[in-house]
């Protein structure tokens, strides 16, 4: 018994533990491109679908927060100055916790709740629901 518990032992020593954390819910990186002084960005309907908001609810956000005005024209967005991509993946980022993850059980699996002029986030997970401090 003790030459297994010795085996059992070095076994541990030999296996590294896993640190790679991987998330069940990863926000889709925004693209496009420049034309001139404009951005175009060609994904926001699928980042939206895969947050499960409208379109016009995170463009909305993201003008707000970017300063800028801009509009959807076929499937692509169009904002009215050059917009580094990073900005905008962090602006997205920022609408997520606003709008997205609960702040109870930090699961994404949430909807939109308009009440009495008040906005909620409604958790379909754990059943929360918290305001959401940003008035768009």
């Amino acid at each position: 018994m003790e030459q297994y518990e010795k085996l059992l032992e070095s076994a541990y020593k030999e296996i590294k533990p896993i640190t790679r954390k991987s998330e069940r819910f990863e926000i889709p990186k925004i693209q496009g491109h420049l034309e001139g002084t404009k951005t175009i960005l060609t994904n926001l309907q699928q980042i939206a679908s895969h947050l499960r908001r409208k379109q016009e609810h995170l463009l909305k956000f993201l003008l707000k927060e970017l300063a800028t005005s801009g509009a959807i024209k076929k499937s692509r967005v169009i904002l009215q100055r050059k917009i580094s991509s990073k900005k905008i993946n962090e602006k997205i980022e920022q609408y997520v916790k606003e709008f997205i993850i609960c702040k109870e059980c930090k699961k994404p699996d949430t909807e939109l709740i308009k009440d009495k002029g008040f906005t909620f986030v409604h958790c379909l997970a754990c059943g929360a629901k918290h305001s959401v401090r940003a008035k768009i």
